[in-house]
């Protein structure tokens, strides 16, 4: 297969894959996703399977109960019937089934105590990263104060971490979501870095002092200073497309340096309360 028909090719399965993360809780079947892909209705399926590495059914599956998950994890407030019926579920029993199917654990045991490792082993797939071309803007950004939360260990315990600060935010009232943007700082590369050594901190722009806590949440500061910015819509998990563009291809050919500060991340939206596929994301990529 010649390059350019393999890039077309895999074109066609990405448009497929985003379309499913847009309408999780709308009806998708094959045959419909195998036409707006233009493939062979006999021969999607297993096409499917050999791009991704599972079944285009099992797929929807997970991606259905990933959305599920986080609405568990982060909204606990949230009846587990309405979560079920969002999720396209008939009933709480089917959800259950399927839940406990999935990851070992019920949702209601999965509420009070996530086994995250567990989790993440069912969402590697073996979708190639994307070759994307990047929109790049060279951006001045004034000093923020951030509470964060030190995330270090293996990035499958993320979300454990996550809760805590989560946790904190609403106990404070310190870094309130409605008012106070949140961030990420990229340490580590996580596809690089041994587990035991992936460094990330969680945080919140701030209001005010910052006192002891029970949670371990500490204040730092993004400085201010040159920027390079690109948006990244989608999947957190997928922000991989946005970043090695921006290293791989803008960087070498930009005649700009690195400032002594990590890449970091400004969550314009926030899971569960928005779908995966309307999540937007800015990375800044700090320059001298």
């Amino acid at each position: 297969m010649s390059e350019a028909r393999k890039k077309a090719y895999i074109a066609r399965f990405e448009r497929v894959l985003d379309h499913i993360e847009r309408h999780l809780h709308e009806p998708l079947d094959a045959e419909q996703l195998a036409g707006l892909a233009h493939f062979s209705r006999f021969h999607f399926q297993r096409q499917f399977a050999d791009f991704v590495g599972v079944g285009v059914a099992r797929y929807i599956l997970l991606m259905r109960l990933k959305h599920a998950s986080y609405q568990l994890a982060f909204q606990p407030a949230r009846r587990i019937i309405d979560i079920a019926l969002e999720a396209a579920f008939e009933n709480p029993e089917s959800f259950t089934r399927a839940f406990r199917s999935a990851f070992g654990q019920s949702p209601s045991q999965f509420r009070r105590a996530p086994d995250w490792p567990a989790w993440h082993e069912r969402y590697v797939f073996r979708i190639p990263e994307r070759k994307m071309d990047v929109k790049v803007e060279i951006v001045t950004v004034e000093p923020i104060r951030i509470a964060v939360l030190e995330h270090r260990g293996p990035v499958t315990t993320l979300n454990a971490s996550v809760a805590r600060f989560i946790e904190w935010r609403k106990a404070s009232l310190l870094s309130p979501v409605d008012r106070c943007r949140t961030f990420g700082l990229a340490w580590d590369n996580p596809d690089t870095t041994p587990p035991e050594q992936f460094r990330f901190d969680i945080c919140g722009e701030i209001e005010g002092e910052l006192p002891a806590n029970t949670q371990g949440v500490i204040e730092k500061l993004i400085p201010g200073g040159r920027c390079a910015r690109v948006r990244h819509v989608g999947a957190h998990d997928r922000m991989g497309d946005s970043i090695y563009p921006l290293y791989r291809q803008w960087l070498p050919g930009s005649g700009e340096e690195l400032r002594d500060f990590p890449l970091y991340f400004h969550y314009l939206n926030l899971l569960p309360d928005t779908p995966a596929g309307e999540l937007l994301t800015d990375i800044y990529l700090p320059l001298r």
